[in-house]
């Protein structure tokens, strides 16, 4: 297993990554995946932005974007970007800690490798309440 943290954006901290890390990867294993290699990459809205323009043709600002590079079902390989600048906004929109937010984000892009969605109003609770899940079990 290997999961990575790169920062292109300013303003971000990762407290406890090792536990961090064996959080994201139990995961995994709830899920009954095998993590290969997982790379998050925090970065700006326009970071983001262009990769959303570039790779998906969306004309948008987003706070994450999953990228799943595994050739094998049940192995994940991927890359998660993350939108500092998103982030920050969306916790103050929603009333909620930075950190609170951040990891919500982080675990949203794990949930997806793992084969949850978010496109419907179904796949939207799904992922909320796997969210919660994760969230109140990593703050516990």
């Amino acid at each position: 297993m290997s999961i990575q943290f790169f920062f292109i954006a300013n303003g971000v901290t990762l407290n406890e990554r090792k536990r961090l890390k064996s959080f994201i990867d139990f995961i995994f294993k709830s899920e009954k995946r095998e993590l290969l290699s997982l790379a998050y990459i925090f970065c700006s809205d326009d970071y983001l932005l262009k990769i959303n323009k570039d790779f998906l043709n969306h004309d948008y600002y987003t706070d994450i974007i999953t990228f799943n590079l595994s050739s094998s079902r049940g192995r994940v390989e991927g890359e998660v970007y993350i939108s500092i600048d998103r982030v920050k906004e969306n916790s103050a929109d929603l009333n909620t800690s930075f950190q609170s937010e951040l990891h919500r984000v982080i675990f949203h892009g794990a949930l997806h490798l793992c084969g949850y969605k978010d496109k419907t109003t179904h796949e939207q609770k799904k992922m909320r309440m796997a969210e919660d899940k994760c969230l109140a079990s990593y703050f516990k």
